[in-house]
């Protein structure tokens, strides 16, 4: 099987791959994207990349980042999206861990690239330091290799529940069925344009890239996601799909009318039911979708017409899709009885990097999603949230045992819980209620400071309060509850 683009540009050279929006000012031809990849191919290959080399890119959403993806898979080379927004340290982890031929960045990460690898470092950009701009790479041959649907195409890091992040391996078959069940769900159109404002180092970003190719169909993309651009952006392409966080269909609502539009699929966060219903009055059609990175996406879908029905459930899973709810004890549990949700199918990861991580969340039955929900009569899917704790805000899972570790290297700190708050605009924030250590006085000025150089942006407590101990149980373990109740009085 050959990389995916080099079938498309030769089946439909002149569709359009990339539509004149966002962060680009003219449409590309499949062809033409097509010519760009085997130069970028080329470029790479000339720093040693090939078969199997594991190639990292931290960099916000661009057209460059699309043609990377694209020439990776060229090269048959395995793809590895680091979060643009992480920390030194963070950064350190991940890239450690891995040890990829090559970095390539941008300039606004470039320096933290930099700082946590000795090795190949290129910059889509002009660089300001050591690293090497790609467009100064002279191309050189490479052979073109074969696929197999269970070879590795892209890994991609995600919270753990130990704070330690797992690296998931999705495979060439993982990311075709997934966007095949998908095209099931939701249907295909020829002049489908998918506008994808969500970051390429999350699933929910990256999967429009290799979907859109798969279908022949358009893609536009965005840097970042801003409520006003977005809305001309959509226009500007003429979209007829984006992928939000509910968070951001909020701001979109405010902002004003939204283009007619197939589907606004929304994922990452469980959507309020009032913010589905405001959509549905704006005629707005909203997709609830529940899935992981280890799904290599959607697991469970509801189309619009279904989500009017039951605001509160995600719909059916998807084709192809395995989903069952199952007690403490791994037993499966009723209809409408909560439970954890494990899925199966050929979209779900073959599993982590981590043989540990691996043998510690898949059973029988398939991989233990840390998720709780339950299934009704119809076979409709309801998540009621996490089941391990973790914090979900503005679509970004944060570990709160990792935010404690950092709170608790601080040594004004004895003790801390890190909670998740709800929160009307991002859904949850996060809180830290915080016990000073012996003759400290700490500031939340302070706590803000020790976080903000040791975690990404949106895992820093935005609420913070101190006691001068923490509530606990009849068997000594921390009262969320409590920790909760307590911080919600304060408002820190």
């Amino acid at each position: 099987m050959r990389d995916w683009l080099a079938v498309r540009a030769h089946s439909t050279p002149k569709a359009t791959a990339l539509r004149a929006a966002g962060a680009l000012d003219t449409d590309r031809t499949y062809a033409e994207l097509n010519d760009r990849v085997e130069t970028l191919a080329g470029r790479l290959a000339g720093v040693g990349v090939c078969v199997d080399d594991l190639v990292a890119i931290c960099s916000e959403t661009r057209p460059e980042f699309v043609t990377a993806v694209h020439a990776v898979q060229r090269l048959g080379a395995v793809l590895i999206p680091i979060n643009a927004r992480l920390t030194p340290a963070e950064m350190e982890g991940r890239l450690g861990r891995i040890e990829p031929t090559v970095v390539v960045c941008e300039r606004t990460t470039e320096a933290t690239v930099e700082t946590v690898t000795d090795g190949t470092v290129l910059s889509f950009d002009e660089p300001v330091g050591e690293a090497t701009a790609l467009d100064e790479r002279s191309p050189e041959p490479f052979d073109l290799p074969e696929w197999e649907l269970d070879d590795p195409l892209v890994v991609m890091f995600t919270s753990g529940t130990t704070g330690d992040p797992k690296a998931v391996v999705l495979t060439l078959g993982n990311v075709l069925a997934s966007a095949t069940a998908s095209a099931f769900r939701l249907g295909l159109r020829p002049d489908d344009c998918w506008h994808d404002p969500l970051p390429m180092y999350h699933m929910g970003g990256l999967a429009p890239v290799y979907r859109s190719v798969l279908y022949g169909t358009a893609l536009s993309v965005q840097r970042e996601f801003d409520p006003d651009a977005t809305l001309e952006a959509l226009r500007a392409a003429d979209a007829t799909a984006v992928s939000l966080v509910p968070t951001m269909l909020g701001r979109l609502l405010d902002a004003g009318s939204v283009p007619g539009l197939r589907f606004v699929l929304l994922g990452g966060a469980p959507c309020p039911p009032e913010l589905l219903q405001r959509a549905q009055r704006r005629d707005v059609r909203v997709a609830p979708t529940y899935g992981m990175t280890e799904a290599a996406s959607q697991i469970a879908t509801a189309r619009p017409e279904d989500a009017q029905e039951a605001p509160e459930s995600v719909g059916h899973p998807l084709m192809f899709a395995e989903l069952s709810v199952v007690d403490d004890l791994g037993a499966p549990c009723e209809p409408g009885e909560s439970g954890e949700l494990v899925v199966s199918g050929p979209m779900v990861t073959p599993g982590y990097l981590d043989d540990e991580a691996t043998a510690e969340r898949f059973v029988n039955g398939g991989l233990r999603t840390g998720d709780r929900g339950y299934r009704d009569d119809d076979g409709r899917v309801y998540v009621l949230g996490r089941a391990d704790g973790t914090i979900v805000t503005g679509g970004e899972n944060v570990d709160p045992e990792e935010v404690r570790a950092v709170l608790r290297a601080s040594p004004d700190v004895a003790d801390c819980s890190v909670v998740g708050l709800d929160d009307e605009e991002w859904g949850e924030r996060v809180g830290a209620l915080v016990v000073p250590a012996d003759g400290a006085d700490p500031s939340i000025e302070a706590l803000d400071a020790h976080c903000r150089v040791r975690l990404a942006g949106y895992k820093i407590p935005r609420t913070i309060g101190f006691e001068t101990a923490l509530p606990r149980t009849a068997s000594g373990t921390v009262d969320r509850n409590a920790v909760v109740d307590r911080l919600r009085d304060g408002e820190a």
